[in-house]
């Protein structure tokens, strides 16, 4: 897969921008706070709908404006399509594929497989569940349609469910109603841990092998997924839950409560290992994420690398440009000693500065 082209107005720091992407690897160097990031913000969005950051559509239009509009051309093996999204500020985004608007957001994930990387991933180790839970979810979003449609039915379930648990400490008669949610949230749940149970299984394989060329044998990484409740037990421990649940009046079990564990020798780096360890473990999940789409899709994904260079070694900078090599990836850093060192191929050069690229 290759993104071609980049068409953005009135978005972010942007009034008006047209790029033309190499199939190679696209660098856009200058300082900080330039607009850098909002370039690859733009095609991420494009292609899943939703921001890396997980900024609301009216942040992203420009200051002063109503409406943001961005059109990104891909071409795939066999066939070319073009994205077109309009963000409004009090309005649903509008999207339209080859011309042709599409009414569920859904309909654009399949077209365009990105993998995201960036300075915070490389604290995914040592920060919070819901960090890794939000990992595991974006990458099955974008591989897996009926996963994306479980899991927004499932955080809506959870919503209401939550706010009835707050209803009933007023009138005790709501409780009652809670079997109706607990039916959908089992319902859509249990999907959720089945596919999270796939994924982590085939995802910690490749993070082994990774991690093993990372650290040249010296470290073994497991990876497993810790989850709250099993998809066999999750009706009965909802059961037994809900007088916990109506005293904190917030739903406790659920796929909602997972996280990933990740081990080094039965240590749990999480919490004890270095920081060292704790960032080649992240670089190893982001390599092994690359791996896992292309074995899922029979094509490779479009990387964006955002300013992560500066935050690794020699020795991790030099493991990374090397797996990249046979992707469209598209960089941001703040100069290009780095790749001129290590002799990376850099197919085309942008300099930004100030809302204007150049290239070159």
């Amino acid at each position: 897969m290759i993104v071609k082209s980049l068409k953005l107005n009135q978005f972010r720091n942007y009034e008006s921008l047209q790029l033309s992407f190499d199939k190679g690897t696209n660098l856009f160097y200058g300082n900080n706070a330039q607009g850098k990031t909002n370039i690859l913000e733009a095609v991420y969005l494009c292609g899943t709908t939703k921001s890396h950051k997980g900024s609301k559509d009216r942040e992203m239009i420009r200051f002063g404006e109503e409406e943001a509009h961005i059109r990104m051309a891909i071409s795939r093996s066999q066939s070319a399509y073009e994205i077109d999204m309009h963000l409004k500020k009090n309005r649903p985004k509008g999207i339209a594929v080859n011309g042709v608007p599409i009414r569920k957001a859904a309909e654009l994930l399949g077209i365009a497989n990105f993998v995201f990387f960036s300075p915070e991933d490389l604290g995914i180790i040592k920060n919070g569940p819901a960090e890794r839970r939000r990992f595991i979810d974006m990458e099955l979003c974008q591989l897996d349609k009926l996963y994306l449609h479980e899991l927004s039915n499932y955080n809506k379930v959870i919503v209401q469910r939550n706010k009835l648990l707050k209803e009933c400490s007023f009138n005790s008669q709501y409780e009652e109603m809670l079997d109706i949610w607990d039916m959908q949230l089992v319902k859509y749940g249990k999907k959720l841990i089945e596919s999270r149970e796939r994924f982590v299984e085939e995802l910690g394989v490749i993070v082994a092998e990774i991690h093993r060329n990372l650290t040249g044998g010296r470290e073994e990484l497991m990876v497993r997924y810790e989850k709250n409740v099993s998809a066999d037990e999750f009706e009965r421990k909802l059961q037994t839950s809900r007088k916990r649940d109506l005293k904190v009046k917030m739903s406790m079990t659920g796929p909602h409560r997972d996280d990933l564990l990740f081990e080094v020798k039965g240590v749990d780096i999480r919490r004890f290992g270095s920081q060292g360890q704790q960032r080649t473990a992240a670089l190893s999940l982001k390599l092994a994420e690359i791996e896992l789409v292309k074995r899922a899709i029979k094509d490779t994904p479009v990387l964006l690398l955002d300013d992560v260079l500066s935050e690794l070694d020699s020795s991790r900078q030099q493991y990374l440009l090397d797996s990249i090599h046979d992707i469209q990836t598209l960089i941001t850093c703040t100069g290009i000693d780095d790749f001129i060192e290590n002799k990376f191929q850099l197919n085309k050069v942008f300099h930004v500065a100030d809302g204007v690229v150049c290239e070159g």
